[in-house]
């Protein structure tokens, strides 16, 4: 397994944000989050990659303890995350945006690395048209995508995706659907929070559900959608 949370536990003050959630993730996989809102999905997210310190419990990267590192440490190492709100730097180039991920990610590039890989990924995510406008002039579904390339061009072994079909129409999640694939394909592990299920459905080996921040469910999506826990807290009747 690449990636364990072992009984992690998050507290803002007074609220518990997480209470003891413990998962793991295979290598390889795609890993869906669900839950409602407020279930603590994107605070797992930070959790794990560095951006809050837990209050308790354990996240083990590879065989080694990640708990409390720093964001940019954690970076280094091959995780990055998305941010459900994306925030492209509105008034950069699409090509500058994804080259800052080029140049503070996992591998040390020389400055030709630096725009080869760049070059790449702006290609892997269909942006290489639009390379030289800037990010603000993109829509929701570029903006998406741009925000998904930019934290490839770090080269990460995992990539969290915050909620990166969120507002887009039919057609333009199942091309995002396809994006991701051919992420997993090329060898990197995706931990996804989602409510698009067609989405969860078509792509996720496994989920885990939260609510409340507690885990209430984890297994393979046919077998979530049929638990009455899940259909409780989170899907309807």
């Amino acid at each position: 397994m690449i990636l364990q949370g072992h009984n992690i536990t998050k507290a803002f003050g007074g609220l518990q944000a997480l209470g003891g959630v413990t998962f793991t993730v295979e290598a390889g996989e795609i890993f869906g989050l669900i839950g409602p809102n407020g279930a603590g999905k994107t605070t797992l997210f930070r959790v794990i990659s560095g951006v809050y310190p837990l209050t308790s419990g354990r996240v083990v990267f590879e065989g080694r303890e990640i708990t409390n590192l720093k964001a940019h440490q954690v970076c280094h190492l091959g995780i990055t995350s998305t941010h459900q709100i994306v925030r492209p730097f509105a008034e950069m180039t699409i090509y500058d945006n994804v080259r800052v991920g080029a140049s503070f990610g996992r591998v040390a590039h020389s400055e030709a690395q630096t725009h080869v890989e760049t070059e790449r990924v702006l290609e892997f995510c269909k942006l290489t048209p639009q390379k030289n406008n800037l990010a603000k002039s993109l829509t929701l579904a570029g903006r998406k995508r741009l925000e998904i390339g930019r934290a490839l061009a770090t080269s990460p072994k995992i990539l969290l995706l915050d909620e990166v079909v969120a507002g887009l129409n039919p057609t333009e999640v199942s091309q995002t659907m396809e994006l991701i694939l051919q992420i997993r394909a090329s060898g990197v592990t995706i931990i996804m929070v989602e409510h698009v299920m067609k989405a969860v459905m078509g792509i996720c080996d496994r989920l885990m559900v939260l609510n409340y921040g507690k885990q209430i469910a984890e297994g393979k999506p046919q077998e979530i959608v049929k638990d009455p826990l899940v259909i409780e807290a989170y899907l309807g009747k």
